[in-house]
């Protein structure tokens, strides 16, 4: 074990990316690797946060919508922009994921420009699901079809283009499966809905962060994520929408919402919708959870996504020999694709006692906080601001310690709401 750490330490030594933990507030005797379902807390938020409360909102009050609130939507839009290399004007920001799945889905069948039939498949995000599936109970003319390629772990292609192919209309994919990471190939899937006279809606929140998302040069015309994971931007954190600017003249918010008309402050009583991607826009932005988005995008676009990507890719295919050395011989199995091109920023394995070794994990010596899935699944999160090797090291010992030990007898089968 001693001479793993040294090695590892040594990698961490080397890392390019190594100062930006700091950006972090970091617990002492804490490895966090969940960052694929909660990022952490960036130093800067904090104070940015307090400056609202105090300044802006304590003192300025509502003079701060002009002065400062209503152009940061705009701002960490264009960051966003930015990072997935799209074109201005085409992304914004305020409200969940479901809610920007469930009005773009909405706003492509009434637009009648694809069929009205929608595809998504088994690993797709259950939340994601739940739209589609409540889409075509309240629209008629929606059919929806779920793939299912009896595993988790990652998607047939050729079976998957061949149904848009017979059944063209609307995909909504997850462009990182959340179980085992699996990262679809984005851009020959584009290439073969547009083809099919069809359109992907591509859930990023998985993805966006630890992976080098390029709108223009994958073809992608729609997407939507949450910006809490990879993105750091804090618990509830407003999501993100995405439309190419080509298809924003066909489309149209099923929500006539407030901050969607033409000049909402007018309070005119006819509803003039915006033209471009602020008509998707619904009530007033939750300037608050905003705030801290910024300073996460800005710590990725100062680091570097590329380089972001590369440490990701790095770090997982250490981890998976790490795995197949020590814990595959103790009954653990590998449970994401073995080709870290298909995978992304987090690995999952199982074990016969996954959900107590998970719970023993985090009370050892060491705190160590991964995630759990049902019905087998712990996940480790690599996020490569702050995740060292030194930490998947460490991680993998100790789970060979609790196997080993048998310490996982130690703790109930009981599951709190969030695992």
């Amino acid at each position: 074990m001693n001479e793993e750490i040294k090695f590892s330490q040594k990698l961490d030594h080397n890392d390019p990316l190594r100062s930006f933990k700091n950006e972090f507030i970091n617990n002492d005797d804490e490895i966090y690797l969940d960052g694929n379902s909660l990022g952490k807390l960036p130093k800067l938020s904090k104070i940015k946060i307090k400056n609202i409360l105090d300044n802006e909102w304590g003192i300025n009050l509502i003079s701060s919508w002009n002065d400062f609130w209503l152009e940061l939507v705009d701002r960490v839009s264009s960051k966003l922009e930015k990072l997935f290399n799209s074109s201005k004007n085409e992304i914004i920001i305020g409200e969940s994921t479901s809610v920007y799945l469930y009005q773009i889905l909405a706003s492509l069948l009434n637009s009648n420009k694809y069929s009205n039939h929608i595809i998504s498949d088994n690993l797709n995000f259950p939340s994601d699901l739940y739209i589609i599936n409540g889409i075509c109970n309240t629209n008629k003319k929606a059919t929806s079809t779920i793939l299912d390629y009896n595993t988790d772990i990652d998607a047939n292609i050729v079976l998957l283009k061949n149904l848009i192919k017979q059944k063209p209309g609307v995909i909504c994919l997850s462009l990182v499966t959340y179980k085992s990471s699996f990262v679809y190939p984005i851009k020959e899937l584009n290439d073969w809905a547009y083809k099919q006279n069809s359109i992907i809606i591509w859930d990023l929140s998985h993805a966006a962060g630890v992976i080098n998302i390029n709108f223009k040069k994958t073809n992608t015309l729609i997407a939507v994520g949450c910006t809490y994971k990879f993105l750091n931007g804090g618990p509830g954190s407003p999501a993100y929408l995405y439309v190419k600017s080509n298809l924003l003249k066909v489309l149209n918010n099923p929500i006539n919402g407030w901050f969607g008309h033409s000049n909402p402050f007018s309070f005119s009583k006819d509803f003039n919708q915006d033209k471009g991607i602020k008509k998707f826009s619904n009530g007033t932005p939750s300037i608050l959870s905003i705030v801290p988005i910024e300073v996460g995008v800005d710590i990725i676009l100062k680091a570097g996504i590329r380089a972001i990507e590369a440490k990701s890719k790095n770090q997982s295919e250490y981890l998976k020999n790490q795995i197949n050395k020590l814990l595959i011989p103790l009954g653990f199995k590998f449970e994401s694709p073995i080709n870290k091109k298909n995978r992304g920023s987090h690995i999952s394995i199982s074990h016969l006692e996954s959900w107590r070794i998970c719970k023993s994990l985090q009370h050892g010596p060491i705190k160590i906080i991964p995630d759990y899935r049902p019905p087998k699944y712990i996940r480790i999160g690599i996020s490569p601001l702050y995740t060292s090797y030194e930490d998947l090291t460490r991680t993998v010992y100790r789970l060979v310690d609790i196997v080993k030990n048998k310490e996982y007898l130690n703790h109930s089968n009981y599951k709190p709401k969030v695992t």
